[in-house]
């Protein structure tokens, strides 16, 4: 079906020749041997979309609705297409870590650990706020201002703008757009997107405490970030909850009726797409960046009852500085080569180096800090985008990747392998707030493949390089 040349590093990179057009995979020998062939049907078909300029996969990459998790596409932004296949249902999932003042050293104790995890639950609902809660936050304003939209006291490092990073160490604070297009969402929209705003939602969303340990040969970019050895940093997963949903189901629906009466379509009916010109494509986008607002947001939020559950616990002295916001379920305009792109990327990273001029002003020294998750029970990164990765629009993985489907997982991974996987019982735990382990069984490291593989694969490719390894000691998630 298809052959493969490689680069000077064919250990780690890979253009593979489809049918449609070229596959660009930046994977280990081992890891693309492993892929199913359904990522290259699926890679296939996506390379059907008029004009596409490049197509590629990061290293955890595995099949998705429409297109694969693990993909970067990219047309010409004044005659391309856009797709809500290849941004996902849930636009605007993303990272956010926030660094403590805090030492690893004062979370050894597990009843510690237990403490704080049952505190962040008293503050931080799984699926919906109770009635009144947030009931000072306009959610027309967060959807229209981003992080700008939120009242002033859930933004309190605002008042001294030397320490203030909650509105600078974002990918982006606030996405402009048409707003007219938010009058095609009925009031019951508006009225769940409030109630789940500030949660983290179900699946593999969650937020976890970690202590890291810095990669001594990027110790002066740690530095740089306020980082240190054996510090606790809280790691945030969510996106735009039943906004980005409403948003992903009422246009997939017009895309498929613009590619209907335009003769457009592949042989996957689940891959929507349209021109970016179209009356739908347009309306599509505009309320993408709508979803982008609610995801920044609904992370800071997060934060926010995180944090007042660590005051909780560790008083007033607890502090949690905004490391950084980034997403991997999005599309956008960006700038190549004096040439303007519109870049979708469907759980994949952007990483730039530094000094690239799209940095964040606090980090264009260094590059920002690009957020991986590990799989439950095992270890994230901290990483900063490398020169290497301008063929691949600077372009990273998004996190493990799974190997097995949620039923596979349940069907073949104990809850005692579970438990193992978490140490439960030991000393050095890694506590859970499920009352059943057997209820997030789904989501054990087993179902995920071994993310240190994964960082591996991104180092070796040149597109990236670890800043620093974060170890789990405690995680929440959604039930």
């Amino acid at each position: 079906m298809f052959t493969t040349t490689a680069n000077a590093n064919p250990s780690y990179y890979r253009q593979v020749q489809l049918p449609a057009g070229s596959l660009h995979v930046y994977a280990s020998d081992a890891l693309f041997g492993a892929l199913d062939y359904k990522v290259f049907d699926m890679a296939n078909n996506n390379l059907q979309i008029p004009g596409n300029v490049y197509m590629s996969y990061t290293p955890d990459v595995h099949v998705g609705v429409g297109t694969c998790i693990g993909t970067t596409a990219v047309w010409n932004a004044r005659d391309g297409y856009v797709s809500p296949s290849i941004v996902g249902s849930d636009i605007g999932c993303g990272m956010r870590v926030h660094a403590t003042n805090l030492g690893g050293e004062e979370l050894r104790d597990v009843r510690v650990r237990r403490r704080l995890v049952k505190a962040i639950e008293a503050y931080l609902p799984m699926e919906e706020h109770a009635r009144g809660h947030f009931s000072d936050i306009r959610l027309e304003h967060v959807i229209r201002k981003g992080l700008h939209g939120l009242p002033k006291k859930y933004v309190p490092d605002s008042y001294s703008p030397r320490k203030a990073t909650s509105l600078t160490h974002v990918e982006c604070a606030k996405f402009g757009f048409d707003e007219e297009h938010l009058d095609r969402f009925a009031d019951t929209v508006w009225h769940r997107s409030h109630r789940q705003l500030g949660t983290l939602g179900g699946g593999n969303h969650f937020a976890e405490i970690q202590e890291i340990r810095i990669d001594e040969a990027s110790r002066g970019v740690a530095e740089a970030w306020g980082l240190y050895d054996g510090q606790v940093v809280v790691m945030i997963h969510s996106g735009s909850r039943a906004w980005g949903g409403a948003v992903n189901q009422h246009c997939s629906s017009e895309l498929a009726k613009t590619m209907r009466a335009r003769g457009l379509g592949t042989a996957d009916p689940k891959l929507v797409f349209a021109p970016l010109d179209s009356e739908a494509g347009q309306a599509y986008t505009h309320l993408l960046y709508s979803a982008l607002n609610y995801a920044v947001a609904n992370r800071h939020l997060i934060a926010y009852a995180v944090r007042e559950a660590f005051r909780d616990v560790f008083g007033p002295k607890a502090e949690l500085r905004t490391l950084y916001d980034l997403m991997h379920n999005y599309a956008w305009e960006e700038e190549h080569d004096g040439n303007a792109y519109f870049v979708h990327r469907k759980g994949a990273t952007r990483a730039l180096p530094a000094h690239h001029p799209d940095n964040p002003e606090p980090y264009r020294e260094t590059g920002h800090p690009a957020l991986i998750p590990g799989s439950m029970g095992t270890s994230s990164y901290l990483m900063v985008g490398a020169e290497g990765g301008k063929p691949n629009y600077y372009s990273i993985c998004h996190g493990a990747g799974r190997i097995r489907s949620r039923s596979a997982t349940k069907r073949l991974v104990t809850v005692d392998e579970f438990k193992a996987s978490l140490r439960v019982g030991t000393d050095s735990e890694i506590v859970v707030n499920q009352r059943s382990l057997e209820s997030i069984v789904d989501e054990s490291p087993q179902a995920y493949k071994d993310v240190d593989h994964i960082i591996e694969s991104v180092v070796g490719a040149g597109l990236a390089r670890v800043v620093a390894k974060c170890k789990p000691l405690a995680t929440v998630k959604g039930a």
